[in-house]
């Protein structure tokens, strides 16, 4: 099978990478570009653990081809992070104890990033809404979604 040269912005950078027709963004970010962060958990797009956002929009990125990569910007739960310094999100994960296994965790990030940038100041309805389509086995997501409260809080600069 013949590969298709494709670049696009990965977490702010110009990336190229070569794939074949058939192959998920989730296969090129994890095994050509070895951006790990995103977890296949169920292939099928149902569990959110390998969200990104590709164009601002939240997407299950093994349900996006490579291919449609093409001049587009995606970001990783690897682009959260900024010179060394944790994204408020993932700083209120780790002081809440917001994890567990951590299989889900990047996605649950990505995508409550994603809901922060659209809705600063969400309800908890609206939080627990917008994570709906992230599954975790481990929690009861009472955590989750009190580190996604606390860092809507930071972020908009509340007590």
């Amino acid at each position: 099978m013949s590969k298709t040269h494709v670049t696009t912005t990965i977490n702010g950078t110009r990336t190229e990478f070569l794939c074949e027709a058939n192959e998920t963004l989730l296969t090129v970010l994890r095994d050509r570009l070895h951006l790990t962060g995103a977890k296949e958990g169920c292939g099928s797009g149902d569990c959110g653990a390998c969200s990104v956002t590709l164009n601002g929009r939240l997407v299950a990125s093994c349900l996006v081809l490579g291919v449609e990569a093409e001049g587009a910007e995606i970001t990783t739960v690897e682009g959260m992070a900024e010179g060394g310094e944790l994204h408020p999100l993932q700083q209120k994960f780790l002081d809440l104890a917001a994890l567990q296994c951590g299989v889900c965790t990047p996605g649950i990030l990505v995508a409550a990033k994603a809901l922060l940038e659209k809705n600063p100041d969400p309800s908890e309805q609206e939080v627990r809404y917008w994570l709906a389509g992230n599954l975790c086995r481990c929690t009861g997501y009472d955590k989750i979604i009190k580190a996604v409260l606390a860092a809507a809080a930071d972020l908009r600069g509340a007590a």
